[in-house]
């Protein structure tokens, strides 16, 4: 009994409070944001006092939702999803033929599962952490398979994990929704990372990614016609247009971005105050709550308030990459790996086109952005994180050729033997 107690508490002791702290900042930050971020585009000029606070009480309850996801993940050991990869993987298949073929369409575009015409739930989301996991079981299998080193072995790896990673990111783009598809290319691009492919590979795919970027600018310029027939959506390509030449498309598709561009720059230092956003007053930025809920902090809380909410996300990233660096087994790593990659893309992505130096691409700032679907994403990823962080082995490094195992008393080498310490 006093065994089992003491497994217990190390269990608890092993729980990453400073990750768990940074989320629950995070929310704070986010409930706090969605209510300032609450415009009239949603309700008339009459009921927006008393509806207001919507929107943030439902985020509130996702992220009660959210956390209860976090700890029932906690509670199952990591290594036990590595037999549901198939099925798992098969699941998020289903649901994306499944909005294929009868999703909803909403805004302009067929993303949703629904009921009677309403969008329900967004099945690209958890795509995200299925394609980490289903990639995390990938990388453990090839790097067993073909642990001989050669371009053979590579493009073998690379083979398997396009032929994993190319059909999901397709579906999703397919819907179309680049912003979710680009996330999935960067988790395929971790996992090429953790792949232990040749720097030469690597260089390989980075030049053929540059040159095919170089082409795609060369059709922009000269043949465009090409881009919305074979490459992008016509509203896609309006946006990077927009992105281009702001001043062309200021009352179209670059308006979003001038206004929350205006409203940043009007919060200088230290900003306009809680709830004094004038973004938010005269809705002059469509879907400040959700995509643009930057804008709104940068304007109410100024630089600093956008320095700390960019230091929090920092902290959050180092964390999870100093998780993955002292976690004692491959599916592990790239599990954290991938979450780490998926994050701080979307972070980047979301503050960048934000303040202009990326396209609109409707990705949402990860805890803070107004969302059931994606903030359930990011709890269940934080879930598997946790999961695995506490899972991990403690070892006392007794010499050179000792190491005991903390939890059990056992000498785990002397020599190249094993024994059991008497305790």
């Amino acid at each position: 009994m006093n065994r089992s107690m003491e497994q217990e508490k190390s269990w608890r002791d092993r729980i990453d409070y400073t990750l768990l702290f940074l989320v629950f900042v995070l929310g704070c930050m986010s409930i706090m944001a969605i209510y300032a971020g609450t415009t009239t585009q949603f309700f008339s000029a009459e009921d927006y006092e008393k509806y207001r606070h919507v929107f943030a009480l439902s985020q509130a309850k996702w992220f009660l939702i959210g956390f209860v996801l976090m700890v029932v993940v906690m509670l199952v050991d990591y290594e036990y999803l590595k037999r549901l990869t198939i099925p798992i993987f098969a699941f998020g298949m289903i649901l994306l033929l499944w909005v294929q073929f009868f999703g909803v369409e909403n805004k302009g575009a067929t993303r949703w599962i629904g009921i009677n015409g309403t969008p329900i739930y967004q099945p690209s989301e958890v795509m995200k952490i299925i394609l980490v996991l289903t990639l995390a079981h990938l990388i453990v299998v090839l790097n067993q398979r073909y642990s001989e080193k050669g371009l053979k072995a590579d493009l073998k790896k690379l083979g398997w994990l396009a032929a994993f990673g190319i059909p999901p990111f397709y579906l999703v783009l397919k819907q179309p929704d680049l912003g979710s598809a680009l996330v999935l290319a960067v988790i395929i691009a971790t996992a090429i990372l953790m792949a232990n492919v040749s720097y030469k590979v690597l260089a390989s795919l980075a030049a053929l990614a540059g040159a095919g970027i170089a082409f795609l600018y060369y059709l922009l310029l000269n043949h465009i016609e090409l881009i919305t027939k074979y490459v992008l959506e016509e509203h896609q390509l309006v946006r990077i247009l927009g992105w281009l030449y702001p001043e062309q498309y200021a009352s179209g598709y670059a308006m979003q971005t001038l206004n929350a561009i205006r409203g940043i720059g009007s919060g200088q230092l230290t900003g306009s105050g809680f709830l004094n956003s004038v973004q938010a007053a005269n809705a002059s930025t469509p879907e400040l709550h959700t995509d643009f809920i930057f804008a709104v902090i940068g304007e109410e809380f100024g630089f600093l308030g956008s320095t700390v909410v960019i230091c929090v996300y920092f902290l959050l990233i180092y964390r999870l990459i100093m998780l993955a660096h002292s976690c004692d087994d491959l599916y592990g790593t790239s599990i954290i790996a991938g979450i780490a990659g998926m994050l701080t893309f979307q972070i980047f992505q979301n503050i960048a086109m934000t303040i202009g130096l990326m396209p609109v691409t409707g990705i949402a700032l990860p805890f803070l952005s107004y969302g059931g679907s994606a903030l359930m994403t990011n709890m269940l990823a934080i879930g598997i994180v946790l999961n695995i962080g506490m899972r991990q082995k403690t070892y006392m490094f007794k010499s050179n050729n000792e190491v005991v195992d903390s939890d059990k008393g056992t000498l785990i080498s002397m020599k190249g033997k094993r024994f059991r310490l008497p305790l």
